[in-house]
């Protein structure tokens, strides 16, 4: 009998990228639209990558089986 798949969520696999390390990886949101009304110190924070945070970790990778 075949093992049955699990399937990725497709919203998630768009968003996270897990690391070598096991960490996940992720982008900053607030950096689409209406940029002029924010500061240019946020808009910098904002361009680098960062990493989810270990309480949000196991959810993360619970949607993303085979990442």
């Amino acid at each position: 009998m075949a093992k049955i798949k699990m399937k990725t969520h497709s919203a998630s696999k768009k968003r996270f990228r897990i690391t070598a390390s096991g960490k996940v990886k992720m982008s900053h949101a607030m950096r689409s639209h209406r940029l002029i009304s924010k500061s240019r110190k946020s808009k910098k924070q904002h361009r680098l990558t960062k990493y989810a945070e270990n309480a949000n970790e196991a959810n993360i990778k619970r949607l993303l089986p085979y990442a």
